[in-house]
């Protein structure tokens, strides 16, 4: 499949005046097709069903390129997958990504993929301790979204229980950042981690997370 098939498709998918509400609710200053999220997920999932790892990494990585709206999702999406092997080159193409965060959506569904790949290989953590000191705040808060899944362990083994503590010595370190996003990322990292550790997560909050902004604590609380 080409670029150009792959836009038309998107496009196909498109609902008369859908795209200026989208734009407005996410803050977009790039185009924006104006897909419904269900319609995103069905051609995205055929994508991934009907062509070779190659093939959607090229498609990804063009997609991408774009900078489309859905176009980038649909790039995260082509790679949000649990078993690709080998996957060096689809973690490879997600690291790649980082620099163009700028949207919570497009950030989150690359994250999503990324989030794949961690739990496939858990020593990517080394490399995803480098975003948490970027000057970048989307990269920062990447860190956060992309280990959600080590939040979310009813039974952690020992190498995810030391790599959540690590990740919640990142969000020690976040406490003090006075961007939104960072807040609320240190929020709903706690919030997950409550349903399954509440104990931990009040420690947290009893500790450093004193220092989180008032709707930050509440958010990561919410479930304790």
């Amino acid at each position: 499949m080409t670029l150009e098939d792959a836009l038309a498709a998107l496009r196909a998918l498109a609902e008369p005046g859908r795209a200026e509400g989208m734009a407005a609710y996410h803050k977009q200053s790039r185009e924006v097709i104006g897909i419904p999220n269900p319609a995103l997920n069905e051609i995205t999932q055929g994508w991934r069903q009907s062509l070779s790892l190659p093939e959607r990494l090229t498609l990804a990585s063009d997609l991408w390129k774009t900078d489309i709206f859905e176009a980038r999702i649909a790039a995260a999406k082509l790679l949000t997958q649990a078993r690709i092997r080998p996957d060096a080159e689809a973690w490879a193409l997600i690291q790649s990504w980082l620099p163009d965060l700028d949207s919570w959506a497009i950030a989150d569904h690359a994250m999503m993929a990324g989030q794949k790949r961690l739990t496939a290989d858990l020593s990517r953590i080394e490399t995803i301790e480098d975003w948490t000191t970027s000057e970048s705040l989307w990269t920062r808060r990447a860190a956060l979204v992309v280990t959600l899944p080590l939040a979310k362990k009813s039974h952690p083994k020992a190498d995810e229980i030391a790599a959540r503590e690590r990740v919640l010595g990142w969000a020690e370190g976040y406490v003090s950042d006075p961007e939104w996003f960072i807040q609320k990322a240190v929020a709903w990292w706690l919030r997950d981690l409550s349903k399954h550790d509440p104990a931990r997560t009040t420690a947290f909050l009893d500790g450093p997370g004193q220092g989180l902004k008032p709707f930050a604590r509440r958010e990561a609380g919410k479930y304790l």
